[in-house]
């Protein structure tokens, strides 16, 4: 499938647009310069007729991006948590992604309900409203249990999602390869690698069962979590294209109209969405991975209501440890010391110079400290940090990306709440107490109890190997002779050919 055919459409992309306007939105965003506007028109221009008209009445980037599919509008939902990378006009029609897309009719909703469940949805809801919200796989209704008059909420898969994301993943990949031949300094960054992993994310947020259990394990692990709740699953309403949770009412964490009519203070709001974040991260090893405004509420009582649990997040605990080192670093200004942690992860190459690397992590900390967010331009800051990884030959580390994308979201998310915010300053609790716990003597005691206990499971087993492994170091197997394998290989060449001259003088027959 990823062949050639997938230029037309990349260009069809190009085309879609230039066609909605969608094209000169972004050029203005990016306050791009003649030449490259005269240079990209003059190149998609031409094949306009290609690319999709979309919903006039919707704005041009959101336009844009839902004619060309869900893979593309996962990737607007992103950018609409970054005004301050793509500008606040372009941030608020993006911001569109997140739950008002056009909605698939009722009745496909509920023919999809009972073909998943098996039974009638009379039967099973004694009220099904129209969708309530409509994202880029899914969309939710609000509904009543018969027996018990419990509002739900019952998301429902897009009738051939699935078909669709493929054939734009498909097109990615394409995109990702030619990429790599035409430019071979980006290979360090893996396109491929980034597409095969965004796949494997998407993929498994369409099978609501694992986000069904993605969801239990999420409650599991933050049910202790002051200000943080996430509704309860009802599993014998769910499955791989239905899931039935908890209805529960709150504030858009988009509607900062909302929040402030509401009393509620959306500085502490803010600084609360962060910490949470980076506390699942760091203390479960397990976070929600798709944390923008249309998947956020809040309470009356100012909690944090999360929802949508299909693309979700799982670092190891070395890798956690890393991370927090390295933010622990930046919020101490100890550049020295995150370079060496860069350096002893692996994720600078050992030849390169850690104090040459120390200064250029000093001259992308130093900026954002004792300076109000709002001053800040993070797209000149992530120029600079891509600059800075090119030049030291860091490659993309995949384990990371699904984090780094999540606290990108995640810190936009906090900064539409707080223009102001100081993401450093909000931060430094909840790392400062993993590191005490992680790293130190105590952390090295639990580690070593955590060997013991692996050790011992293989006790029974310890004699054995340790006479197997005497055995084969006392007698090693003899290396195979080279006039042997020579004659082997004459052999096989013989039988080839003989098997293939008969085959011949047979066909001539």
């Amino acid at each position: 499938m990823r062949g050639p055919h997938n230029i037309i459409r990349l260009i069809r992309t190009g085309a879609t647009l230039e066609r909605t306007g969608a094209m000169a939105v972004i050029m203005d965003a990016y306050e791009a310069g003649p030449l490259l506007r005269a240079v990209v028109r003059g190149v998609v221009w031409p094949f306009q007729w290609l690319g999709y008209a979309g919903d006039p009445a919707v704005p041009p980037a959101p336009r844009a991006l839902t004619a060309l599919g869900p893979a593309y509008i996962k990737f607007g939902q992103v950018l609409s948590t970054r005004p301050d990378v793509v500008g606040d006009e372009l941030a608020v029609q993006l911001r569109v992604l997140q739950d008002k897309l056009p909605p698939f009719s009722i009745e496909e909703a509920k023919a999809e309900v009972q073909r998943e469940l098996g039974v009638p949805v009379d039967q099973v809801f004694s009220s099904f409203s129209e969708p309530v919200a409509a994202a880029s796989l899914a969309q939710v209704h609000k509904a009543h249990l018969a027996d018990t008059g419990e509002a739900v909420a019952v998301k429902i898969l897009r009738p051939g999602i699935e078909r669709a994301f493929r054939r734009d993943i498909d097109a990615f990949y394409f995109a990702a390869k030619v990429i790599e031949v035409l430019s071979p300094s980006s290979r360090r960054l893996r396109p491929m690698e980034v597409i095969t992993h965004f796949e494997g994310v998407v993929m498994g947020e369409l099978d609501l069962r694992l986000e069904s259990s993605a969801a239990a394990e999420f409650a599991a692990n933050t049910e202790k979590d002051e200000g943080f709740h996430v509704p309860s699953i009802r599993w014998h309403l769910s499955g791989r294209r239905v899931m039935t949770l908890d209805w529960v009412e709150g504030i858009s964490a988009g509607d900062n109209a909302a929040i402030d009519a509401a009393g509620l203070d959306r500085r502490v709001l803010a600084a609360r969405v962060l910490q949470l974040f980076l506390s699942h991260a760091l203390r479960d090893g397990y976070f929600h991975g798709d944390m923008h405004q249309g998947n956020l509420k809040i309470g009356a009582n100012g909690d944090i209501i999360a929802y949508d649990f299909g693309i979700m997040g799982r670092i190891d605990e070395y890798t956690r440890r890393v991370y927090a080192e390295i933010l622990f670093g930046f919020i101490r200004k100890d550049y020295q010391r995150v370079a060496e942690v860069h350096f002893e992860a692996g994720y600078v190459p050992s030849h390169k110079d850690v104090d040459e690397f120390a200064r250029a992590l000093r001259a992308v900390g130093e900026p954002i400290f004792g300076m109000d967010a709002s001053r800040i331009s993070m797209a000149r800051l992530l120029s600079y940090l891509f600059e800075v990884t090119e030049r030291f030959g860091m490659e993309t580390r995949t384990e990371l990306i699904l984090l780094q994308r999540t606290m990108v979201v995640v810190e936009g998310v906090a900064r539409s709440m707080d223009p102001h915010m100081n993401i450093w300053q909000a931060a430094q609790p909840i790392v400062t107490d993993y590191v005490s716990k992680s790293i130190g003597p105590r952390a090295l005691l639990n580690d070593l109890r955590k060997a013991a206990l692996v050790l011992s499971r293989f006790g029974p087993q310890l004699p054995r190997l340790a006479e197997e492994a005497l055995i084969r170091l006392n007698n090693p197997p003899p290396p195979p002779k080279p006039q042997r394998r020579r004659a082997r290989l004459a052999w096989m060449a013989l039988g080839g050919a003989i098997i293939g001259t008969a085959w011949f003088v047979q066909a001539l027959v």
